[in-house]
């Protein structure tokens, strides 16, 4: 009897911890440094899961976790801690300044330099090294004077983004047609969250509306045919002028399971000159690439070439079995010299011809943050060097670091010309989802030369605007030129359009307004235009190669508009991120657009959201707003 009643009691108390495992909690509370300064940005995360959160500019935290989690504080250049929790309360936090990072000294030889070429040419390593080698005077600048070289840097930015003119409305009775090039890159997205968590808002040429777009998630249909990709569309009310129609056209990559995958054969080609000295540059490449090195299979390869003021091949192409040996190169890296980025990229392709693998995927993974500046170094040369180098078949993909002296134009002319993709990787988190969540979709690339061109139907459609896209726009004779490049599309990737359309009927001022011409007369009545009767919106249409081909597959898919705006919560949440992004580009065509529009559209696009993106993304504009 008494051991029935000690089991039962067992039972019981299984139960309740059970129950008491199950509960959700919620912990809150400030994250600072030694100094009681908040740290913005810091990465909040339930261990073993994938529900994490950052802290705002005022370094406050919110998440709700199971009871019992642990909770992981983490942000680079500062010790991660860990905290168990049983119960709701609030969690101060103070992360205490990593000592391996703090107690390297920068070393430069002793020249007459100002504090902005202090910055640029320092390299960090170990101070007891450094002076156990240097055979002549230098300059060793201590850790607070690196802190006050680093603030400078940061107030004093050197970056540099592309300018593009806003698309305008068109009507279809004289354009009727709109092309242009996909694209997947999202680092216009995550380089804006790295200025919002300094504090700051960024310069409205490095927002790239599709972009922000393209960097969530959404559910479009999978390809079922022999096709790679496929075409899904929705059409419902634009959330910034409520008479205005909303079309988005999103393109879906087939998936692969990763051992179905072929071998890969990459190049490593990482960036050792000085504007890399850093917690922010080398030290997270290097982290970023042990991440990816981890996700090696025994068939796949790596070479590792670095440059700075001379180029050196590192690593010859080694197994992904080798993972340590690929790695000791990696940790081993240190910044220095000056940028020969043209050659360095010279070298890879090289190498990655010459360990071609037919069949595979021949990759280059650049780890820079564009500061070219020996050699070939201004966009349009190294443009013209990329194109000559992409007909080899070897791919090559930007990986963006830095913060202060980031060229971002001159990744974007990298990655567009190169048939890959950029990414910037703003902190570790970052780097585990390019890196290991993404990895398919980075690194394999499953359609090439993916083009879009729309036709809209005048009889129906007054006037029509692509919102994003500027640097990606095409010829309409551009679309049936296989000669043409166009974007990429790896395993499992999603590509989003959006178009902005004024209905036939609707009053508007949107239209540019031209003089008379004095050579042509115009006929009012359009006797000589004949529209069709057709009910629908607008017609699909879509290129690509498969990768190893040169010529392309055509495919379509007409569009209809009910006239109602019962839309998908991706789609609310897609409209979200374009109102937002069109907010602080400060667009002309931003309507009547707030922050808190943008805030409650949001949230009711939050189905999907296993990672925590889109919930990060209301944060970031909460944040962004009290900035404004």
């Amino acid at each position: 009897m008494i051991k029935n009643i000690k089991i039962l009691v067992a039972l019981l108390l299984l139960c309740v911890s059970s129950m008491l495992n199950a509960q959700s909690i919620k912990i809150t509370g400030i994250i600072t440094d030694p100094t009681n300064d908040p740290i913005i940005g810091c990465s909040v995360l339930e261990k073993g899961t994938n529900n994490a959160t950052i802290s705002d500019m005022n370094g406050n935290y919110t998440i709700t976790v199971k009871a019992n989690a642990t909770i992981i504080f983490s942000y680079i250049g500062y010790v991660s801690k860990e905290i168990k929790v049983k119960t709701s309360e609030n969690i101060n936090v103070t992360l205490e300044e990593d000592s391996q990072i703090l107690t390297e000294t920068v070393v430069i030889g002793y020249n007459s330099l100002n504090s902005r070429d202090m910055i640029s040419a320092a390299s960090t390593s170990s101070g007891k090294r450094q002076r156990e080698k240097r055979s002549k005077p230098s300059i060793s600048i201590s850790e607070s004077d690196l802190r006050s070289s680093l603030e400078y840097n940061k107030k004093n930015k050197n970056e540099e983004y592309g300018s593009y003119v806003e698309n305008s409305f068109k009507s279809p009775l004289e354009e009727a047609l709109s092309t242009l090039s996909i694209d997947v890159d999202a680092a216009s997205y995550t380089n804006f969250r790295r200025y919002v968590n300094q504090g700051e808002m960024p310069p409205k040429d490095a927002i790239r509306i599709e972009e922000f777009i393209n960097y969530f998630k959404y559910k479009y249909d999978e390809p079922t045919t022999k096709d790679p990709v496929k075409v899904t569309t929705e059409v419902g009310q634009c959330p910034w002028d409520e008479q205005h129609r909303l079309v988005r056209i999103g393109v879906k990559a087939k998936e692969v399971e990763k051992e179905n995958l072929p071998p890969s054969n990459l190049v490593f080609l990482i960036d050792v000159s000085g504007s890399m000295a850093g917690p922010t540059r080398i030290e997270l490449v290097k982290k970023s690439m042990n991440l990816l090195i981890n996700n090696l299979r025994n068939t796949d390869r790596v070479a590792i070439v670095v440059y700075a003021s001379e180029v050196g091949e590192k690593l010859a192409s080694t197994s992904g079995s080798e993972k340590q040996k690929i790695k000791d190169v990696v940790d081993g890296l240190v910044a220095s010299g000056s940028t020969n980025g043209a050659g360095g990229i010279q070298k890879a392709y090289e190498i990655a011809e010459k360990n071609f693998i037919k069949g595979g995927n021949n990759r280059i993974i650049l780890c820079t943050d564009g500061d070219f500046n020996v050699g070939v170094s201004s966009n349009e040369g190294l443009q013209e060097l990329i194109e000559k180098k992409r007909k080899s078949g070897v791919f090559l993909s930007i990986l963006g670091y830095g913060m202060g002296n980031y060229k971002d134009a001159k990744m974007q002319t990298l990655a567009e010309k190169g048939n890959g993709n950029a990414s910037y990787i703003d902190n570790i988190q970052e780097a585990n989802r390019v890196l290991v969540q993404e990895f398919s979709g980075t690194l394999f690339t499953v359609a090439k030369d993916v083009k879009l061109q729309i036709e809209f139907n005048p009889s129906q459609v007054q006037a029509y605007r692509l919102i994003g896209y500027e640097s990606r726009i095409l010829n309409k004779e551009d679309f049936n030129d296989d000669t043409k490049d166009a974007g990429e599309m790896g395993v499992g990737q999603t590509v989003t359009a959006l178009y902005e359309v004024i209905p036939v009927g609707v009053k508007t001022n949107r239209l540019p307004k031209v003089d008379k011409l004095k050579y042509q007369k115009t006929n009012k009545s359009n006797e000589n235009i004949i529209l069709t009767d057709s009910p629908e919106l607008l017609t699909v249409k879509l290129r690509y190669k498969e990768p190893d081909r040169d010529n392309s597959v055509n495919m379509e898919l007409p569009v209809l508009d009910n006239k109602k705006n019962d839309v998908s919560s991706d789609m609310h949440f897609a409209s979200a991120v374009a109102m937002f992004a069109q907010l602080i580009k400060d667009s002309d065509y931003k309507g009547d657009a707030t922050y808190d529009k943008v805030i409650a559209q949001a949230k009711s696009g939050l189905e999907n959201d296993t990672e925590g993106y889109k919930a990060e993304f209301i944060r970031l504009v909460e944040v962004t707003k009290s900035l404004k």
